[in-house]
């Protein structure tokens, strides 16, 4: 529900800061006193289109604050915001804030956080529905009939929409399975060909790198090799250092008794053979470990050779040969087993199909029994309102099978026929504005508790129109207002009496700036209106007495 407009700098009005209540409100004030701009203000925070003709003269911007109760969890407003990343705290009033420069440029907030003009435009065919001569939202679209129908009707879409969920996604499973088999039955040959060679050479995850490591090793031990034999000769030899030092440690055994300042010595020739020995157990250890085989060495590199030339051949990673090899035999099996599987897949298409057209069969049957009832509601509706020689009918019509979607297999469209004898049409080719507001204002009043926007607009709905007539728009206005917050431009006393709020627009000057200003009148005030309303300039005991009567009597 709207609870306030504050509006700065927009055409005459200055500055303006309106609340609204539940209910039905009336906005009433002599013809030219800037009714217009009230409703241009509320669309420019709706996302209406920016015009910079709106920013006040001499003023550098224009602004709109509209405020709204705090959306349900599950109204769509809600999803829309989250969707866009609009935070909103529990409780908290959405707050909508669209300002204009006098340069043409724009800008929109939701909660004081910066958003676009389409998202405005979004909130604002949740928020509110404006009727009236020139502006109209939601009923005259028929891409939104079958919904409100829907509503109306408590019809059960959703059953249908699960079934069409079902189809749609056996029917791409089958589109994609048909793909697949297709596809490789082209490269059959190819296919047979490339995974006899990948199983044939037998490709290992990480055989590159362990191939290479053992050949890199070899390597090494094949330039290593004439080196480690001659430093083994230098120590192992006949004349090697080790015999040698063997020799000397002998013979100063043989001697050492004899003078012991040659202990020392000998101790030292002892730990000599040791650590050569040591070193001699070391280097034939080392010599070991990097010894080769020729013919390993070639093996090795010619499986490395192959191992990459394959790679390349097929356009992967090495160790990405193994998964390849297996991902084409799985290929292969699908062309193999394609047919059984894509028959089994047609046949869970054929039952989903099946389940979905029993559902939309039975969502069509609903729709066409709410269609006769919401036909006859609004029928009801027509002769109090001035449209008796109207006829209306809510046409269910089959689409083709293309067009069948997660909402049904029908066609649903709002159709009128003016006059006797002349052929039904769509509600937007009705020619009078004011006899477009009263079909509408009829069917609102059919759908009434169905769903669409909380706050409804009407613009001049009375338009050419008084009397008894007038009085059953005022009558309908005020039913509808039980389950919607109702705004009401009016220059009809009998509407205007029935509202819970009454709101005087009146514009004027000091001679040179004139300005536009809204007053929330009191029962005293409201009466005045009302009579001013009846009587016109003049105000008569009689029209405030038949304004007393009027407001006594609602």
């Amino acid at each position: 529900m709207l609870t306030s407009l504050a509006i700065r700098n927009v055409v005459l009005i200055e500055a303006l800061d309106l609340e609204f209540g539940a209910g039905l409100s009336v906005l009433t004030g002599e013809t030219g006193a800037g009714k217009s701009i009230l409703l241009d203000s509320l669309g420019l925070a709706l996302g209406a289109r920016a015009d910079s003709g709106l920013v006040r003269n001499g003023e550098a911007q224009a602004s709109v604050v509209a405020t709204f109760e705090p959306p349900a969890a599950d109204h769509r407003v809600s999803a829309l915001l989250a969707d866009n990343g609009i935070d909103m705290e529990p409780g908290e009033p959405l707050l909508i804030r669209r300002l204009v420069k006098a340069d043409g440029g724009s800008r929109a907030f939701v909660n004081d956080q910066p958003c676009s003009a389409a998202l405005l435009r979004d909130l604002g065919g949740s928020l509110v529905e404006i009727h009236g001569q020139h502006d109209d939202r939601g009923l005259l679209n028929p891409r939104g009939h079958r919904a409100l129908l829907d509503s109306y009707g408590r019809c059960d879409a959703g059953s249908v929409a699960s079934a069409h969920a079902d189809w749609r996604t056996a029917a791409s499973a089958l589109s994609q399975a048909r793909e697949t088999v297709e596809t490789a039955a082209r490269d059959r040959d190819y296919l047979t060909h490339a995974v006899e060679e990948l199983r044939k050479f037998a490709p290992e995850a990480g055989e590159e790198a362990t191939l290479a490591e053992e050949r890199a090793t070899m390597q090494k031990g094949a330039r290593l090799t004439d080196d480690l034999s001659a430093i083994g000769d230098c120590l192992t030899g006949s004349d090697g250092g080790l015999a040698q030092l063997r020799q000397a440690a002998r013979r100063l055994d043989r001697i050492a008794g004899e003078e012991p300042l040659l202990s020392a010595v000998l101790e030292a020739l002892d730990r000599a053979v040791v650590e050569a020995g040591e070193a001699e157990d070391r280097l034939a250890e080392a010599a070991e470990a990097l010894s080769f085989d020729p013919a390993r060495l070639d093996s090795i590199e010619t499986r490395l050779f192959d191992l990459r030339g394959l790679a390349r051949k097929h356009q992967v990673q090495p160790d990405d040969l193994a998964a390849l090899c297996e991902d084409m035999a799985a290929k292969l099996a699908a062309i193999e087993g394609g047919e059984e599987h894509i028959a089994a897949l047609e046949k869970t298409v054929a039952k989903k199909a099946a389940a979905y057209r029993t559902a939309a069969q039975a969502l069509s049957g609903e729709r066409q029994l709410a269609a006769g009832r919401l036909d006859a509601a609004v029928a009801g509706e027509l002769a109090p309102l001035k449209l008796d020689a109207a006829r209306f009918r809510t046409v269910v019509a089959p689409l083709d099978e293309g067009q069948w979607s997660a909402q049904g297999m029908d066609r649903v469209e709002f159709e009128i026929s003016t006059n006797p004898g002349a052929p039904f049409a769509p509600l937007a080719k009705i020619a009078s504005g004011g006899e477009l507001s009263r079909f509408i204002l009829a069917l609102k009043v059919a759908l009434a508790e169905r769903g669409g926007a909380d706050t409804l607009i009407f613009d001049e709905i009375d338009r050419g129109v008084g009397g008894a007539v007038a009085d059953a728009i005022g009558e309908r206005l005020s039913r509808l207002a039980q389950s919607n917050q109702i705004l009401v431009v009016t220059h009809s006393p009998q509407v205007a009496a029935r509202g819970a709020g009454h709101m005087l627009i009146a514009k004027s000057s000091d001679g040179t700036v004139t300005r536009t200003g809204v007053h929330a009148l009191d029962d005293g005030e409201r009466r005045e209106e009302i009579a001013r309303m009846l009587s016109g300039a003049e105000i008569t005991a009689e029209a405030r007495a038949q304004a007393e009567r009027l407001l006594e009597r609602v």
